[in-house]
């Protein structure tokens, strides 16, 4: 099969904070590009991105969304990502398939620490990307003009940034208002005009010493990584812009440098230069698959999965960057025969009969297989499997039951299927409280979980929050007696127990022994005693489950007619119910281990949150793979924990995270203890 490989394609992510203004740039670019007519708004709610339902009733961006259009004859997929750190993991998927991001901000300096998480994964990653500026029109100007709050901006970018950042462009403005840029390439200024491209005008005279002080500074991080280009700077040789294009483009496809652009997307400023520098300058996915050690060329096709979607006219659809080889209509990969290729424009599919190496399209009907999978055509059988983004931990939770108790069996499916749209979504039965737990990133995210499954699967759900799943142990030793005589005609029950009940390590469980002697128990109705004990401790003198205790059969005695197995169940239920609550029984919590990760100016805030939660600080240091940022150790009781992912990204600007694990039980402290025994409806002392 001859491939069809072209280096006319670039996919590249659209990235940054809730409210940068993503979704906004990528209806500018589709605009003027030609893929739309007519730009749509966030405000009312037609724009390409943004089109599922979820996110036009937030107005934000909740999942990925892909838009393909042709400029320069280059065929761009854009990816547009969510932005709030609560939908990261469907931002961290997509951006393992795509050759560059641009990184959307705004020019608001306390807001700049909003994309540190965002360039750690970058650069972990090494994802060639670059800066785009946007809302420049809202820069802030001091009494020194432009200039110096350009560089401010710069410079708290570059404090959140592993790589150098290498301003581009330079502002050009009056007053309050913003009238173009200068290209420090080119060294050519140009003014915006509202719906057509930026004109070229003469280099303002009263700029001139700024820009060549921001060339010279762009030129001279270049060189850092070109000796050549270093040799004519020391000679003080003019270096061809040809050049200056060539390190920029392999410097930038390397990972090793961070280039800024600036513009107003709502406006079409900068839009039309930034699209392009990325056909100039953005890696082209033959750069991508050999960074991966992937050959494009290869008779074998590899794809991998982005994104997975249910729409509701077309079933399941997921969108692949295509690695290696070629996909066409009707292909097996994994064993599965794909329904269709499709090209995307937001929710529209253009329906395509094959897929080249490089780009990104839609699958459809590719049931079984998960986003993050890798996916052939090669029927070998070694499975293939390209790296993926980690999972996130989940770290809120909702106790979920459907409105109506028929809807119960459609549930577990529905969910199902929910997860494979959103990964960092779990749910599971509890064990111990029978309720169905949804984990997720954060209140917003389990509520769209919420919305799509009453949308999508037209299953409403009742929400409360998760019950704590206490426990119970006991203090001190008893010894407990219990008889069961039943007569009701023909034959009746009888059993007769005597049971030493005594508290055990914490952390050792339950444990059931017998020194009968003679006979007086026999040997076929111990199992049934130990079951009736067993039965008893799911449901304690405090209404809680039982745990740490160690329960010895000594003595009893048996009816050769009467007695049974069932009979000894019965009787020592009976030696349990009357026995426990002499023990001092006491009420146990799960306590977590947690760590903390917030910058180092925000650890004394990490701090007081935990303690303030009754929780216990372990220690704290700096966090090695992450410059500035602190590991914050601790225990935390479980009680504690529903609402602190909310408090801790409110204290830490939304950056702040924390991975936990059970770790303990716990005694519940006093006051603490009798108010969740009053609110349960427990502790009635007769193990009911």
């Amino acid at each position: 099969m001859n491939q069809k490989v072209s280096s006319a394609t670039r996919n590249v992510a659209i990235v940054g904070p809730y409210l940068s203004g993503k979704t906004t740039l990528l209806e500018s670019l589709l605009f003027v590009t030609g893929a739309i007519s007519r730009k749509g708004s966030i405000k009312d709610g037609n724009t390409v991105g943004d089109g599922a339902a979820e996110a036009r009733d937030r107005q934000m961006t909740v999942e990925v969304s892909a838009a393909s259009t042709q400029h320069q004859d280059i065929r761009f997929t854009f990816v547009d990502c969510p932005g709030s750190i609560e939908f990261a993991q469907e931002t961290y998927n997509a951006l393992i398939g795509v050759d560059a991001a641009v990184v959307v901000c705004e020019p608001v300096t306390d807001r700049v620490l909003t994309l540190a998480p965002l360039f750690k994964f970058l650069d972990d990653w090494e994802i060639p990307h670059l800066v785009f500026i946007n809302k420049m029109d809202r820069l802030t100007c001091d009494g020194d003009g432009w200039g110096e709050s350009y560089r401010a901006i710069l410079d708290a970018l570059k404090s959140v940034s592993t790589r150098p950042l290498i301003p581009h462009q330079y502002p050009i403005g009056q007053g309050e208002q913003l009238l173009g840029f200068i290209d420090l390439v080119t060294e050519q200024a140009f003014h915006y005009h509202s719906g057509a491209p930026a004109d070229p005008v003469p280099l303002p005279e009263s700029l001139k010493e700024q820009e060549h002080a921001a060339r010279a500074e762009m030129l001279e991080a270049l060189a850092d990584f070109d000796d050549h280009l270093l040799e004519e700077l020391l000679e003080e040789i003019e270096p061809p812009q040809e050049e200056i294009v060539q390190d920029l483009r392999m410097e930038l496809g390397a990972d090793l440098i961070v280039p800024v652009f600036i513009g107003v997307a709502e406006q079409d400023y900068g839009v039309r230069h930034l699209i392009d520098a990325l056909v100039r300058e953005a890696p082209t996915p033959e750069t991508t698959a050999e960074r991966r050690g992937l050959d494009m060329n290869s008779e074998t096709a590899v794809a991998q999965v982005l994104k997975t979607y249910y729409t509701p006219q077309g079933g399941k659809l997921s969108l692949v960057r295509v690695w290696q080889g070629q996909l066409t209509d009707g292909i097996v990969l994994n064993g599965v025969r794909a329904g269709g290729l499709y090209r995307m424009l937001g929710q529209q599919q253009q329906s395509v009969s094959e897929a080249p190496a490089g780009e990104i399209v839609a699958i459809g009907r590719l049931e079984g297989i998960q986003t993050g999978q890798t996916l052939t055509n090669h029927s070998g059988n070694g499975t293939m499997e390209e790296a993926k983004a980690e999972a996130l931990r989940p770290v809120y939770a909702l106790a979920i039951a459907a409105e109506n108790r028929k809807d119960e069996v459609k549930l577990s499916n529905a969910l199902t299927k929910l997860l494979e749209e959103d990964p960092s979504l779990a749910w599971e039965q509890h064990g111990d409280t029978n309720e169905i737990i949804l984990w997720g990133q954060g209140e917003i995210h389990l509520q769209v979980a919420l919305d799509r499954l009453r949308r999508k699967y037209n299953l409403p759900m009742t929400t409360h929050l998760p019950r704590v799943p206490y426990k119970e142990t006991i203090r001190k030793p008893t010894n407990s007696h219990g008889r069961y005589k039943h007569q009701s005609g023909g034959h009746g029950q009888f059993g007769d127990v005597y049971l030493d009940i005594k508290p055990v390590a914490r952390g050792e469980g339950f444990s059931f022994s017998e020194t009968i002697v003679g006979g007086v128990v026999p040997k076929q109705y111990i199992p049934g005693v130990e079951i009736g004990v067993r039965e008893y401790l799911t449901h304690g003198p405090l209404g809680f489950p039982v745990v740490d205790v160690a329960v010895t059969l000594t003595n009893g005695s048996y009816h050769n007619v009467d007695s049974s197995e069932q009979a000894f169940k019965q009787a020592a239920r009976l030696a349990m119910t009357e026995g426990m609550p002499k023990c001092e029984p006491v009420l146990l919590e799960p306590i977590m281990t947690i760590l903390v990760c917030v910058p180092k100016d925000f650890t004394s805030k990490a701090l007081q949150l935990i303690t303030g939660r009754r929780g216990q600080i372990l220690g704290y240091e700096g966090r090695s793979d992450w410059t500035g940022w602190d590991n914050v150790s601790g225990y935390l009781p479980q009680a504690e924990m529903h609402d602190f992912i909310i408090e801790l990204r409110s204290l830490t600007m939304g950056v702040g995270f924390f991975n936990w694990q059970y770790d303990h039980l716990q005694e519940v402290p006093g006051k603490l203890a009798e108010n969740v025994l009053a609110t349960s409806g427990n502790g009635n002392g007769n193990g009911k």
